[in-house]
């Protein structure tokens, strides 16, 4: 395992994330994500291995459709950090783009295809 360091834009949002080492990343052609245009961590990962160090007031939430996924950002910059999945509830990716030892350009990827996946009923 080891630990990354990030942050939203403005740093009112820290993170620590401890995770084995990144060598892939992952998009998704869901609705929020083609906009977002992101490259998230390719495993999920439990909520154990996410520290956040932000006040409660300073970080937004956003759902929407099933209210399944919670996507977080920070209210004062804007910038997405990391999400619970719909796919697997409980566990969480992170915006590859806030870490500060990863070059999310310089990874290959997945591409989830949200835009087609339906939750199980």
């Amino acid at each position: 395992m080891k630990t990354y360091n990030g942050s939203c834009h403005c740093g009112a949002i820290k993170f620590a994330l401890n995770c084995t080492a990144i060598t892939k990343g992952l998009r998704c052609n869901c609705s929020i994500c083609r906009r977002k245009g992101t490259m998230m961590l390719g495993e999920a990962v439990d909520e154990a291995d996410i520290t956040i160090e932000a006040n409660p007031e300073d970080i937004g939430l956003y759902q929407f459709d099933s209210k399944i996924a919670k996507h977080y950002f920070c209210k004062h910059c804007g910038i997405y950090t990391h999400h619970e999945t719909a796919r697997y509830p409980g566990k969480y990716r992170v915006n590859l783009g806030c870490l500060d030892e990863v070059d999310p350009f310089a990874l290959e990827y997945d591409v989830f295809d949200g835009k087609n996946w339906m939750p199980e009923t």
